[in-house]
């Protein structure tokens, strides 16, 4: 099961890009995602140590870092999973060695996951924080 903080934290870049000037404080932010500040909190520490925003202490509130064109949901991913060691897809353990399938099928699947991956990646890469922005009245 993949978690839903990429949705979370991709939430959170949203409002902030369409509320600039208004303080977004991490109870501003829970409120829209429908979470508990905590969350709101673990999230965005994630994204400013990949440099997306920035977070004032206290009553300031968080702010894009970049221009909202600037940042791509790859940029969101690599920043809600960072030195992620293990890919999205994983591969089952000790396959058995013996059978016709059990001998291959992490070579055959692991090539097969691997670009399923990849395409992930450029996916998420030509979408930018922008063009979902831009979408939210046609959404509504």
């Amino acid at each position: 099961m993949v978690a839903t903080r990429f949705a979370v934290a991709v939430h959170i870049l949203m409002l902030l890009a369409v509320s600039r000037g208004t303080p977004a404080t991490s109870l501003f932010l829970a409120r829209s995602v429908n979470t508990n500040p905590v969350v709101v909190r673990r999230i965005t520490r994630l994204l400013a140590r990949a440099g997306l925003i920035w977070v004032r202490r206290g009553p300031g509130g968080a702010e894009l870092l970049r221009p909202s064109e600037a940042i791509s949901l790859c940029d969101v991913w690599r920043a809600v999973n960072p030195g992620r060691e293990r890919p999205l897809l994983s591969l089952h353990a000790r396959p058995n060695p013996t059978c016709p399938v059990g001998s291959s099928v992490h070579a055959i699947l692991g090539q097969t996951f691997g670009a399923a991956e990849s395409a992930l990646h450029e996916a998420l890469g030509r979408t930018t924080l922008a063009s979902l922005v831009g979408r939210l009245d046609r959404a509504v």
